[in-house]
């Protein structure tokens, strides 16, 4: 768009800034786009359906929301694909646009660059937005299944390129490649269910001390009610 005819022989002085300006236009672009794919994402990600619950002891019925997507499912899919959705886009069209000649390094390095930036710096700065209070992870199964595949895909991808096909993607790696991606997704939502299920075991743990707590106490009121008398 800005090269033109003869703009290469424009001083470096000053095609310099104006490359800088036309750069910070195209990322502000991206990050326009980006922003409404995301919204658009939360909208769907945040459906809700009304179910019926009857309470046991009075019989009475409720309608209560609860959200139609997992919220790890979520996380891994659609979240996953709109903040990645740049570098995604960028790979689609370099690879469109080589067909038939050698692949060239923008898609590796996007993909590359954008999973190691995710798993190392933006947990750093979550960690370290926190003023000084202690932030814990809720549900460790998951993160430890998805630390450990965010490790085991670098390995995977030096195997696929350095060993098993040098400089090259074979359709059967491209396959076991997307299988291990619905490996992580069964194993990450077992985890969450196993997650959930021990925090209802302890809340119902707590509700059931709580209410023989109660019990205690009134059973020692009406024995001291009945030795005042």
């Amino acid at each position: 768009m800005i090269n033109n005819p003869g703009v290469s022989l424009l001083p470096a002085g000053l095609m310099g800034p104006v490359y800088l300006v036309f750069l910070g236009y195209l990322f502000l672009g991206i990050s326009i786009s980006a922003d409404i794919f995301m919204e658009a994402i939360e909208i769907i990600t945040s459906k809700t359906q009304k179910i019926e619950i009857v309470d046991e002891k009075t019989e009475n019925r409720f309608e209560i929301d609860v959200p139609v997507w997992n919220a790890t499912m979520a996380n891994l899919t659609l979240m996953a694909f709109g903040s990645s959705a740049p570098e995604i886009i960028l790979s689609v069209l370099e690879a469109l646009k080589d067909l038939g000649k050698e692949a060239g390094d923008l898609g590796p390095s996007t993909i590359v660059g954008s999973a190691a930036f995710n798993l190392l710096v933006i947990s750093s700065v979550s960690i370290s937005a926190i003023d000084n209070d202690v932030k814990k992870i809720d549900d460790m199964g998951v993160f430890l299944t998805t630390g450990i595949f965010s490790v085991f895909a670098y390995i995977w991808l030096y195997m696929c390129l350095s060993i098993n096909s040098p400089e090259e993607v074979t359709v059967n790696e491209a396959c076991f490649t997307i299988g291990f991606f619905f490996i992580l997704l069964i194993l990450a939502f077992i985890a969450d269910k196993y997650n959930q299920f021990k925090k209802k075991k302890v809340d119902n743990e707590r509700t059931e001390k709580e209410n023989y707590t109660k019990m205690k106490k009134s059973h020692l009121r009406s024995i001291a009610r009945n030795k005042g008398d």
